[in-house]
């Protein structure tokens, strides 16, 4: 593909003890710290900053203004046993930082051949994103949190530190987990849940406040929660009363979260 905001001509941002790979491409202005590697089948654009001591491995493609501390290992190969160096990729979108230590691993050919991460998300320190992960826009993942393969992590979502969440779960938009969580079940949007295993806690209504959520509706998430977890009511009777109540835009999210539940919720 022949793209001019990838280039290897300008060496003026790439430290003299770096090894880039003749076939990888960069932006003009990306800036590649000391004792990096970046290998071959890897594309960055424009603003992105790779700290020292980094290795960067393809097929991997990240996006512009993204910032990668030191001893991140970002494209390797995952950890799944049946991984037979298939030709998998890692995608990786905008405005990211990726914190010293964070492993990023690349998809498998038993689900849809990569691992795909959104925009505008932070990942403290020692965060690990196993194979095939898809995760969304502005969620924040704090030190050591750990997700196994194939998890789905919604947009807005804040996982507190030594989160884990298991293989095939999947975390709801603008939900929330507490520190040293282990997530089992699937997440409904908003929801927050701690312990191990994790439990539902209530629902992240400061998170909805900073977005800007009226009281009207924060009061009426507040009793989508109940109708869920305080009326003894199975999952697809809690849908149904759920959409009863002419939902909006927000309580369809979270209709949604649990009509696409396969592993059941977190209760």
């Amino acid at each position: 593909m022949n793209d001019s905001r990838f280039s290897n001509d300008s060496k003026t941002g790439i430290h003299p003890t770096a090894i880039v790979d003749p076939s990888a491409r960069l932006a003009d202005d990306v800036q590649v710290g000391p004792w990096t590697y970046i290998g071959p089948d890897v594309e960055i654009a424009s603003g992105t900053v790779i700290h020292s001591h980094v290795v960067i491995k393809g097929p991997t493609r990240i996006g512009r203004n993204n910032r990668i501390f030191q001893f991140a290992s970002v494209g390797e190969a995952c950890q799944d046993k049946k991984f037979a160096d298939e030709p998998t990729r890692l995608e990786i979108g905008d405005n990211n930082i990726i914190r010293e230590g964070c492993t990023l691993h690349r998809g498998t050919v038993q689900d849809e051949g990569v691992t795909r991460i959104g925009s505008n998300n932070l990942f403290m320190a020692y965060v690990h994103i196993a194979h095939d992960c898809i995760i969304g826009n502005h969620c924040v993942l704090a030190n050591n949190s750990t997700l196994g393969g194939h998890v789905v992590i919604g947009d807005g979502v804040i996982l507190g530190g030594f989160t884990g969440v298991h293989q095939f779960a999947v975390v709801g938009s603008y939900s929330m987990s507490a520190g040293n969580s282990t997530i089992f079940k699937d997440v409904p949007a908003f929801v927050m849940v701690s312990g191990n295993p994790a439990a539902a806690h209530g629902m992240n209504y400061e998170g909805m406040r900073r977005r800007g959520y009226d009281k009207e509706l924060i009061r009426t998430l507040k009793n989508c929660y109940k109708i869920i977890y305080r009326q003894g009511l199975r999952t697809v009777e809690a849908i149904d009363r759920l959409e009863s109540m002419n939902p909006g835009p927000e309580v369809q999210l979270l209709i949604d979260s649990l009509k696409a539940s396969t592993r059941g919720i977190t209760r």
